[in-house]
């Protein structure tokens, strides 16, 4: 089936006008991805390639599809996130790039899962993955398709998790690159841009002052570590919770609190998960909280904040704001619940700035070429760009930002490779 014949599923085609000028408008500010892009226009590496990608349908992710095409892919797209999907980008890929899309923001659980399966109908050659929902449910459900597929990149540290679990257990079934491994994604969009998005997305939904307040930050890996930088530059008492050791110790010489969410629970006003683990911040906890605690989450899945088991135990459940729902509790408090447990980043904001997201796509297109160049010569394993490819980018990115730096002359260089005294 090619991609032609698969029917876009989105909101409404009208608001492709405005997404075309939001599409324009990212690719401005991602010259990196400008740059390979006028290399894959020449070079078409895709050609006659099937790529289906799921990823957050936001401005940014948008402008990576379009490149992918301009070098040559058939490619589809479909939301990895039900509520993040923003619906005139959808309707701009439809009506001026001829790329279906099967997203709209507010779908349903089961809308989307069966757009996962569409993507897979679309018999892809390589896949753009976020969150490993392709891949997982095509290892689960159509392991027979996995013959034809040279590779797949992930970009989120929780799909990583799942590719490793693959990889461990001996059933991945064909390469994958993890692009958050790369420094230039990792260091720049999961601290950067989680953490100023993050906050962002609160105060949207909330419309609260953020100075004053104690933050617990649940996960201190790069996106926790931005998150809690941008939360104390803002005025809040930072406190972190963490399970590993060595972020614990990180969090605590960087100045922050840290201990465990049980405590926590009693001390903060805002609430923000970041692990990629599932029921981080459980009913135990929220029965502790302070009357007017807000919980929110910035990992991938919304399986972070126990929400499901939160719905029952409510006496009431109020919509306040849009993104905002007020849950009564049996003990006479009320708790909010932002952007009902899914990432208030992209739900309740627009997710990261296209500046932001120039390296990490720079990271899947350079990765799924990477790919395809050694079809045939990878193992079924998770892998990292080569180094000089993250060079490379992170050189392309301080050139359109007007920064030198300097060389090393001749002399360094031999003094640095030399072990005589």
């Amino acid at each position: 089936m090619t991609a032609t014949l698969i029917k876009s599923d989105i909101k409404d085609i009208n608001l492709a006008e405005q997404g075309k000028n939001n599409i324009e408008w990212a690719l401005k500010d991602m010259p990196v991805l400008r740059k390979i892009e006028e290399r894959f226009i020449k070079e078409q590496p895709f050609k006659g390639l099937k790529l289906s990608a799921c990823v957050h349908v936001t401005k940014e992710t948008a402008a990576l599809c379009t490149v992918m095409k301009a070098g040559g892919a058939d490619a589809i797209l479909i939301a990895s996130n039900p509520l993040s999907t923003q619906d005139d980008v959808a309707a701009a890929l439809v009506k001026y790039w001829d790329i279906p899309v099967l997203a709209y923001a507010g779908e349903s659980v089961e809308t989307y899962r069966n757009h996962v399966r569409m993507a897979m109908e679309h018999n892809p050659d390589i896949i753009i993955d976020d969150g490993c929902d392709i891949v997982a449910t095509l290892h689960a459900e159509r392991p027979e398709m996995a013959k034809n597929i040279i590779g797949s990149t992930e970009e989120t540290t929780t799909g990583i998790i799942r590719l490793q679990a693959l990889e461990a257990q001996g059933e991945l079934r064909f390469p994958a690159l993890g692009v958050n491994t790369s420094l230039t994604k990792h260091l720049y969009d999961n601290r950067y841009g989680t953490g100023q998005s993050a906050m962002d997305g609160i105060m949207r939904a909330a419309n609260i002052l953020i100075a004053g307040k104690t933050v617990v930050i649940s996960g201190y890996g790069w996106c926790g570590r931005g998150c809690a930088m941008r939360a104390k530059a803002l005025g809040a008492n930072v406190i972190v919770c963490e399970v590993d050791p060595l972020k614990a110790l990180e969090a605590a010489m960087e100045g922050y609190r840290v201990m465990p969410i049980a405590e926590a629970a009693k001390e903060g006003d805002i609430f923000l998960t970041v692990t990629g683990d599932k029921h981080v911040v459980d009913i135990e906890h929220i029965m502790t909280m302070k009357d007017g605690a807000f919980l929110c989450n910035a990992g991938h899945f919304d399986h972070e904040v126990n929400v499901p088991d939160l719905k029952p135990l409510a006496t009431e459940i109020k919509r306040i704001r849009p993104h905002l729902d007020e849950y009564k509790l049996p003990n006479g408090k009320s708790v909010y619940v932002l952007c009902e447990g899914r990432l208030v980043n992209l739900v309740a904001a627009e997710g990261h700035p296209a500046s932001v997201m120039d390296m990490s796509f720079a990271n899947q297109a350079l990765g799924m070429e990477f790919l395809v160049k050694n079809k045939g010569n990878l193992e079924n394993k998770l892998y990292t760009l080569p180094e000089s490819v993250d060079v490379e980018i992170a050189k392309l990115k301080l050139e359109s930002m007007g920064i030198k730096i300097d060389t090393l002359t001749p002399e360094q260089e031999e003094y640095l490779n030399s072990w005589k005294i």
